[in-house]
């Protein structure tokens, strides 16, 4: 099983920005490996799969994976006994917005259940 890596959400926003978005393209990939990892989904879309589909698709794959990751860390919760909420529909507005914004409420949950 694949360890949860702990992030410093600043360092990845301003990382973010000086690289002009690049590093939140890894950030991106990072993050979806992370959530199939807590979720224990060994057979979900891998972080590569993701950002690509959501480059070919103009951002609307962005979209179901903002949703997507928010059920995951629900369904993480749940399995740690922890109080889960409805996550997806936070991220996928978020994502609308924005989508840094929901990368770091994506990494703060993942920081959490790695502690």
């Amino acid at each position: 099983m694949r360890t949860v890596t702990q992030r410093n959400i600043a360092l990845c926003i301003v990382l973010s920005l000086i690289t002009c978005g690049i590093y939140g393209l890894y950030w991106f990939v990072c993050l979806t490996e992370d959530v199939n990892a807590v979720a224990n989904e060994t057979e979900a879309t891998s972080g590569v799969m993701a950002l690509v589909f959501t480059i070919i698709t103009c951002g609307i794959y962005g979209l179901y994976w903002a949703y997507k990751c928010g059920e995951k860390l629900d369904k993480a919760k749940t399995d740690r006994g922890l109080q889960a909420s409805n996550g997806g529909v936070l991220y996928l507005i978020l994502y609308l917005f924005g989508g840094i914004i929901a990368y770091a409420l994506i990494q703060n949950e993942l920081n959490k259940m790695a502690a």
